[in-house]
């Protein structure tokens, strides 16, 4: 964890803003057709299924109707054609997993990683509750997991930002707590023995602290249901400043570093690489769908921009 050595509690979220974010989260859902310039439209197994469809009925042929619908034993019966009707699979349980460790705590510009995580996991349950979905989630820290279970309600949705809000703004940086070694092992653990299958998994991390065995997990999750990893990075972690004073946190142990200093500056740029490295290589061999948000920009826009919607109206 890396932690600007000023801190400003008006940087955390509430429960209002989350709620707030609501029109924002008007957006097409994960598993409609992607625009072409959408993340979620790339290659290599990255695209989030279509949603399915559900039998409806079985009526009389009409003109117009697709000839692949044909029910021809039903048409074979009656002596006059018989399709299949569909409708639109419906109501699938969203699960959102929040990030609220304390490597979370951490923004060296407009957004703590924490608050980032926390409005992005809101704009990702406005927009399965708008597309008809259930809601659910869980939010964790270091030490405990608070888990919603999914429900199409509006309450529902309004039980989850709370507990992601109170989560972050129980952050502190004189928490000195024990940190839970493999607690985002622990938490998607939790959420495969729960989804079963076709639910779709929105996990909002940083990814402090993934693992092959995380990597497993992912790939497990990922065999019966949709599964989106929003990966929430700092611009630090890509580019330095030529100057200023940061501290630099690893396994209980802090040290404050001057980047003024070319040797120091380089120890911390390698550090940091490799941790976004480690990061990046495990996230693309999950073969899970991938999105970055920076702390660096708003996450409105950001979001609209993976999703392929810049210039394109709201709903």
């Amino acid at each position: 964890m890396i932690q600007s050595r000023t801190d400003n509690t008006g940087v955390f979220t509430t429960t209002d803003r989350l709620m707030a974010l609501e029109p924002e989260g008007r957006l097409p859902d994960f598993h409609g057709r992607q625009r072409s310039n959408s993340l979620l439209a790339g290659q290599h197994g990255s695209r989030m299924r279509g949603r399915g469809l559900d039998f409806d009925e079985l009526r009389r042929y009409t003109r117009g109707d697709d000839i692949r619908h044909v029910d021809w034993r039903a048409t074979r019966r009656a002596g006059t054609p018989f399709v299949r009707s569909f409708t639109e699979e419906r109501d699938r349980p969203t699960m959102i997993l929040c990030d609220q460790r304390m490597d979370m705590l951490f923004g060296s510009s407009l957004l703590l990683k924490a608050t980032a995580a926390a409005e992005v996991s809101a704009l990702a349950a406005w927009i399965a509750f708008h597309a008809g979905d259930r809601v659910g989630g869980i939010v964790f820290n270091d030490q405990r997991l608070d888990t919603v279970t999914p429900h199409r309600s509006r309450r529902r949705v309004a039980d989850l930002l709370t507990r992601i809000a109170r989560q972050n703004q129980a952050l502190r940086v004189d928490n000195d707590a024990p940190r839970k070694v493999g607690q985002l092992d622990k938490v998607i653990s939790g959420c495969l023995a729960k989804a079963y299958h076709d639910q779709t998994v929105c996990i909002v991390s940083d990814f402090a602290g993934i693992t092959e065995r995380t990597l497993g997990l992912l790939q497990q999750l990922s065999f019966h249901n949709d599964v989106l990893a929003i990966q929430v990075y700092d611009p630090l972690a890509v580019t330095l400043p030529d100057a200023g004073v940061v501290t630099v946190a690893e396994d209980q142990v802090e040290v404050t570093l001057d980047l003024g200093h070319a040797g120091i500056r380089n120890s911390v740029t390698d550090f940091l690489t490799e941790r976004f490295r480690i990061v990046e290589e495990h996230l693309t061999r999950s073969r899970v769908a991938h999105l970055k948000i920076s702390t660096g920009e708003a996450t409105v826009p950001q979001l609209r921009r993976a999703l392929g919607l810049v210039g394109a109206p709201r709903r």
